[in-house]
């Protein structure tokens, strides 16, 4: 944030103080230091406001507000882990099937139980799920 504010990036040090104000809101709201993990889907849960806000906005058609809030989730997306290839998505879902030998659509939590923590971060439970249907079909 300091580099952002040295080099007069007013919107990137906008959106890091946005980011920095919801993980100081969590660490507030458990009452302690936040862990790797719960940091992790705080980002998450910013990344899918950002998403839906963009969305939103571009409906409406206020075009400048949709940037903007694609702008501060670039910026979001710097500090989270790189996204999965779709061909390591599916490695993951093959094996978790393997290791549960599903067959039907009844297995799909057990799969899914050990695909999320895996991919914790790094891709979208709404695709891992739909990939999960796809495969159990």
């Amino acid at each position: 944030m300091k580099a952002a504010t040295l080099a007069r990036d007013a919107a990137r040090r906008d959106a890091l103080r946005l980011i920095l104000a919801s993980l100081r809101s969590a660490e507030k709201d458990l009452q302690r230091p936040l862990s790797e993990d719960e940091e992790l889907q705080v980002l998450q849960r910013e990344r899918k406001r950002r998403l839906e806000a963009a969305e939103a906005f571009r409906d409406a058609g206020r075009e400048e507000q949709a940037e903007k809030e694609e702008g501060e989730l670039a910026i979001l997306e710097e500090f989270m882990p790189a996204p999965l290839s779709e061909e390591e998505l599916e490695r993951i879902v093959d094996d978790a099937i393997a290791e549960n030998k599903a067959t039907n659509m009844r297995d799909m939590g057990r799969v899914m139980a050990d695909v999320m923590p895996q991919i914790a971060g790094r891709a979208d439970g709404s695709a891992v799920s739909q990939l999960v249907r796809e495969k159990l079909a």
